[in-house]
């Protein structure tokens, strides 16, 4: 079966579920509507007799068995996106390693940066929140959670890299995982601003991991940066990631997100503060945070 055939099989299967959802969600309405009439009728009668003691225990049980339905139902949704996205990055990555070329091939055609700032926005727009079962602790990779030190990046995954400029300067940069050799203890990436068109082999210590999740900071603030903590943020309209500190953790504000800002400590931008496209833990040891600017080239 091809990829194609099985997106389409899964964005039915989809279909169906969420049609399930909202099913269950109507069902639930009209018993919390029954609770809400009810708690009604007792004050109207200023009582609390056996009779509604009995009616509602049946309504608020009947309301969690309801409620627990639909979340699991929201859990199947949820594992089906996974699964079309993890489907979606497989073809992408075939159809960029298909299109590879060798040296006597005519050179493929460079992505335009307005092109790739778009795509690594809504890249960290569509990063899934992780919603763990109640006690469940957040994954390794969520949030500010690091990676585990066995971890190996996958093909495909972003991370941040340290990499030494043709001048001699180290920084960090957004890079994908091409292949990882275990014999070697090295990476093969690749830098994502296409213009650059480098590949570089790198040990372990000089990729960071990128989070696969966001965390909720209602029910997992643990997984949170702190206000002040040394952070790696991608700089905006850039492919370079710069030392920064947590100015603002995320939070919510009316029931909207509201992402984490920081606050710049790159080179003649100190007191700068801006919300990254992704940030990541600075490293304890190596790089000492003379980072450059060399990449940095704003769209206008």
């Amino acid at each position: 079966m091809s990829a194609d055939t099985k997106i389409a099989e899964l964005l039915t299967e989809l279909h169906q579920l969420i049609k399930q959802t909202q099913e269950e969600r109507s069902r639930s309405e009209h018993n919390l509507l029954n609770i809400q009439k009810t708690h009604e009728r007792m004050q109207t009668e200023n009582k609390t007799s056996p009779y509604y003691r009995t009616k509602l225990r049946g309504l608020y049980t009947t309301a969690k068995a309801d409620a627990e339905a639909e979340c699991s139902i929201l859990r199947h949704d949820l594992d089906k996106i996974a699964e079309i996205k993890s489907l979606l990055e497989e073809r992408r990555i075939a159809a960029k390693m298909a299109g590879v070329y060798s040296d006597s091939d005519p050179p493929r055609k460079t992505m335009r940066r307005g092109v790739l700032m778009t795509l690594l926005q809504q890249s960290a727009m569509t990063l899934p929140l992780w919603i763990g079962k109640p006690g469940e602790s957040p994954p390794p990779l969520c949030g500010a959670v690091p990676a585990s030190g066995d971890y190996v990046a996958k093909q495909g995954d972003k991370v941040a890299a340290r990499v030494k400029a043709v001048d001699g300067d180290e920084q960090w940069i957004l890079a994908e995982v091409v292949s990882y050799s275990h014999s070697a203890n090295k990476y093969e990436v690749d830098d994502i601003d296409e213009e650059g068109k480098e590949r570089h082999t790198l040990s372990r210590r000089r990729i960071i991991p990128l989070p696969q999740w966001k965390a909720n900071p209602e029910t997992d603030p643990e997984a949170l940066f702190s206000k002040d903590q040394l952070v790696l943020a991608l700089y905006p309209q850039t492919t370079c990631f710069y030392r920064a500190l947590i100015h603002t953790p995320p939070h919510r504000v009316s029931g909207s997100a509201r992402p984490a800002r920081v606050r710049s400590l790159a080179p003649g931008r100190p007191a700068e503060v801006f919300t990254p496209l992704a940030s990541t833990r600075w490293p304890v040891s190596g790089a000492d945070g003379a980072v450059q600017n060399r990449r940095y080239r704003p769209l206008l």
